[in-house]
């Protein structure tokens, strides 16, 4: 049976109703105009049932009379047949819509990003490391002058006479400088650790303090500084040591609640986020009752990297390297853990080891930049985030770009607080965060348009 739209009148309207009646009809196919220009005979009038209107069916009477119908040339009713619809593509994640034809748009390429670390790479990250470097030493407080300072770092190279006085030599040497080394040491010890914690947790959220380092080192400072007494005649540091200390304390216990690396990531930051609240608790108790030291512990906690000498970067410089070395060998072993424990295993990785091992070097590396700098956050998400959207995912590429990244992005963030409000400095951990939240919307907003 088909289905046929008719209009009513003339020839075609006859023959479909001898169709429809069962008759024979009037036959006026033959008196159409045979030739151009020929008189059109008149119409005959139709005299029979009325016909209905719009889709009508035409039932079947002769497969070749409706075949006729709709392939006449002279039918002026007939609607031609609807195209098919365009194939539905079911491995598209958007089901439902039409995929495009093939000459509608060349495809895009898209390159693949890289899994290993590239020249270029370090040769880029190295350039913006010394550029920040530059800009620190040329600016601060006082103005040296950026033409004096270049002449006296090439009196130095070259054993020229230096343009500068004892005193401006001073600045330069024993307190701008080292304070610009100290903050890209902590910057890069914080960034690579933050890699390493998203690395072993498989979540691109996770920081250094996961596990509890910064509760742990607070409390510890804060000890420090309300018990024990005045720390001018020290020679190691007690604050520095206690930080250290009570961030390893912290990790370490919330290792062994979290009992071992086999009972999976999860196991392992609820007991960092229980270890981390009860830290935090001791430290609040500690701060209630010794409120004449509020100012000094919020000092320490809202971090810096103000330093007189080489005496910490001497002292945060050995677990920078050692550590950064370890997490930089295990960036290949970063990549096995993100596909799983069982399909890391099958692929001859032991993942409770390589947990423990790239937790134990990040977890030296910020307590060493928590000791020296105090608490400064948002480091270890931002740059290693960077790094993710403007190179690649691959830890082989992320953990030694993060190292770069962090020094200059602390570095950058140093000469911000010491700027901004010159002659009094800002705490290095409000520029940080001044910085990084922002950065996340922006990340929240790409993927929800995304």
């Amino acid at each position: 049976m088909r289905r046929l739209s008719v209009r009513g009148g003339g020839a075609l309207a006859l023959r479909t109703a001898a169709v429809i009646t069962g008759s024979d009809g009037p036959d006026t196919t033959d008196q159409l105009p045979s030739a151009q220009g020929a008189r059109r005979p008149r119409r005959p009038t139709y005299s029979g049932p009325p016909l209905p209107t719009g889709r009508m069916k035409i039932e079947a009477a002769a497969p070749d009379s409706a075949s006729r119908l709709l392939s006449s040339p002279n039918s002026r009713t007939a609607r031609p047949r609807r195209s098919p619809e365009p194939a539905v593509s079911t491995s598209d994640p958007h089901r439902g819509r039409r995929t495009a034809s093939a000459d509608s748009a060349p495809p895009v390429a898209v390159l693949p990003r890289p899994t290993r670390l590239r020249p270029r790479h370090l040769i880029v990250g190295t350039a913006a490391l010394l550029a920040v470097v530059t800009v620190s030493v040329l600016i601060g407080a006082v103005d040296l002058g950026p033409t004096r300072v270049l002449a006296e770092i090439a009196a130095q190279l070259t054993g020229g006479v230096s343009p500068l006085s004892e005193r401006e030599a001073a600045i330069l040497w024993q307190l701008r400088v080292p304070r610009v080394v100290l903050a890209c040491l902590v910057g890069a010890a914080l960034a690579s650790a933050g890699a390493a914690f998203q690395g072993v947790f498989r979540n691109p959220l996770a920081d250094p303090y996961l596990l509890g380092a910064a509760a742990g080192a607070g409390l510890g400072a804060t000890l420090a500084l309300t018990v024990l007494p005045s720390t001018a005649d020290w020679v190691l540091g007690p604050v520095q040591l206690a930080a250290f200390i009570g961030s390893l304390g912290g990790v370490s216990l919330a290792w062994l609640l979290g009992r071992s690396a086999a009972a999976g990531s999860a196991t392992l930051v609820l007991a960092g986020v229980a270890v981390a609240s009860f830290l935090t608790a001791g430290q609040t108790l500690v701060q209630q009752l010794h409120t004449e030291d509020l100012r000094r512990i919020y000092a320490w906690v809202l971090g810096g990297v103000s330093t007189t000498g080489w005496h910490d970067v001497l002292l945060v410089l050995p677990y920078v390297v050692f550590c950064s070395a370890v997490l930089c060998a295990c960036g290949r072993l970063l990549d096995l853990l993100g596909v799983g424990d069982e399909e890391a295993t099958a692929l001859g990785v032991r993942p409770g080891r390589v947990r423990l091992a790239v937790l134990v070097a990040a977890s030296l590396a910020t307590a060493a930049a928590v000791s020296v700098a105090g608490l400064i956050g948002f480091v270890g998400i931002v740059v290693p985030h960077l790094v993710r959207l403007m190179v690649a995912s691959s830890y082989r590429v992320v953990v030694p770009l993060s190292l770069l990244g962090g020094g200059a992005f602390l570095a950058a963030a140093d000469v911000v607080a010491r700027t901004v409000v010159a002659p009094a400095e800002l705490p290095i951990g409000v520029i940080t965060a001044f910085a990084g939240a922002p950065f996340f919307a922006l990340i929240l907003r790409t993927r929800s348009r995304g």
